[in-house]
């Protein structure tokens, strides 16, 4: 939802913020990294029930993500190296951060509650994963209830009070499911859509040359097979009437009877 309605305002408020730390030295690759720290130390927070820590680590944690994008910016270094490296780094964060919550739920003996953050974690992949799917395919599929800042936000909440965070995670579970859902419903109606100046895709066409020049050489080779069969048959039915029309020749032939002179 920040991503696709409000990006223009946070990305007005954070590129001034983001030239001023590339002016001083810290790029965006530092930013990444020291994030995947903070998520890390965020996650033994939750784990061993510092919650109030914990929130402070998680903004501490959103603020890095926050700000290597307008980094990269203003240096002129986004990359898809850099893209590539956020994106895992995310992925990874996410996992950490479900871990300290499981954790911490089998610490409080929640029971079947434990799942919950790995239900979580699940729908959360799938949402990422459509995306990046989508846009390898030159589709879009932004927008939705919980993206990742969303996500954040939504946890930071649950971990102010240890009695509100199982619900906040029923919540975060429901509303994820329903963003995956409506991504996928995007992109099934943007691939069903006609687009005539979309590219066909290179490997297919590849495929489709290819079969057709399959096609048009065993079609060649079976012509060349059935002429070759067929002079095969000319000739063997030439050479057995030649046999024939042989042999009825010589049977019509009348016989000489060799006479021989009596002797004298």
């Amino acid at each position: 939802m920040f991503d696709g309605r409000w990006r223009s305002a946070v990305d007005a408020k954070t590129e001034p913020i983001g030239g001023w730390l590339q002016r001083h030295g810290i790029t965006a690759d530092v930013l990444t990294a020291t994030g995947l720290i903070s998520a890390t130390a965020t996650a033994v927070a939750i784990g061993l029930g510092y919650l109030h820590a914990a929130v402070f680590l998680l903004a501490l944690t959103g603020m890095h993500d926050l700000f290597d994008g307008p980094v990269a910016k203003a240096a002129g270094s986004s990359s898809i190296r850099g893209a590539f490296f956020d994106s895992v780094t995310d992925r990874i964060t996410d996992a950490l951060l479900m871990g300290g919550v499981a954790w911490y739920l089998v610490s409080q003996n929640k029971g079947h509650l434990v799942l919950l953050p790995f239900a979580i974690l699940g729908v959360t992949t799938l949402v990422s994963y459509q995306r990046a799917k989508a846009e390898a395919l030159g589709l879009s599929a932004k927008g939705g209830l919980m993206e990742r800042a969303e996500r954040m936000i939504l946890l930071g909440a649950g971990l102010l009070a240890s009695w509100l965070l199982v619900p906040v995670l029923w919540v975060l579970l429901v509303l994820t499911t329903v963003t995956a859902i409506g991504r996928f419903v995007t992109v099934w109606k943007a691939a069903n859509a006609t687009l005539p100046d979309r590219p066909q895709n290179t490997r297919s066409m590849v495929l489709e040359a290819r079969l057709r020049e399959w096609r048009v050489r065993t079609s060649s080779e079976w012509r060349e097979s059935r002429a070759g069969d067929s002079a095969a048959r000319w000739k063997s039915r030439r050479l057995e009437g030649a046999q024939t029309r042989s042999r009825r020749s010589r049977r019509s032939r009348p016989r000489t009877t060799r006479h021989t002179a009596p002797p004298r």
